[in-house]
């Protein structure tokens, strides 16, 4: 069932990235990880379904999305950058692979990140965060999403890395084997990976070389 509902809010969160909050259907239920299908309310574009993660905690009022805008691109989220409040996103059932399922580290790419904010959030709310870490890889500074955020939750390492950047107090290059080597060091722990795919192929290749079960590497498949 898709649910028609309006958009109450807009803030940007980067340059190219804004986090829209918009009104929760009652009785509609998510778990942190979990995406849902989305199109717009506008001729051409209702069952766009592209897949975005809800990024509010389920227990909150509205819900909630963070989505990277591509304004060169002639597609869903070229259209998403041009709406205002009282516009109306089309928001399909909940579904998802990313789901929580003990302490480990999340690494993410760019929006990739996004899966993961609700269950860092879930996490923050319940004081369960130490022993997590995140690894959360951009091309520049200015990309990072929900730095302050991220960098303020209690017991959550957080390490950045840049690959078009190399500046003090960040990691420089891509996460690659090497990398994950000596930023994680024991792998006898669940992974948590979103991002290209790419990315999350030879993220997932490199940590079952460095010996993690490949049955703790939790991603969207």
């Amino acid at each position: 069932m898709a649910h028609t509902l309006a958009i109450t809010k807009i803030e940007d969160v980067t340059h190219d990235v804004r986090q829209f909050t918009f009104e929760k259907p009652e009785g509609f239920k998510f778990t942190p990880g979990q995406a849902a299908e989305v199109g717009i309310d506008r001729d051409g574009w209702r069952d766009a379904g592209n897949p975005f993660t809800f990024t509010a905690l389920p227990e909150w009022d509205e819900l909630q999305f963070t989505i990277k805008i591509y304004p060169e691109y002639d597609g869903l989220t070229e259209q998403i950058g041009t709406l205002k409040v009282g516009d109306s996103f089309i928001v399909g059932e909940p579904w998802g692979t990313i789901e929580y399922k003990g302490k480990g580290t999340f690494i993410a790419g760019g929006a990739g990140v996004t899966p993961f904010i609700a269950i860092l959030r879930m996490l923050r709310e319940r004081g369960e965060l130490s022993g997590h870490r995140l690894i959360f890889a951009n091309k520049r500074e200015a990309d990072i999403i929900l730095r302050d955020e991220f960098d303020a939750m209690p017991g959550l390492e957080t390490i950045h890395v840049l690959s078009e950047e190399d500046k003090s107090g960040f990691e420089h290059g891509l996460v690659d084997k090497a990398m994950l080597e000596r930023l994680v060091g024991n792998t006898s722990q669940h992974f948590y990976v979103c991002g290209p795919d790419p990315m999350i192929e030879s993220v997932n290749d490199a940590l079952k070389q460095l010996g993690a079960d490949p049955d703790a590497l939790v991603f969207e498949e």
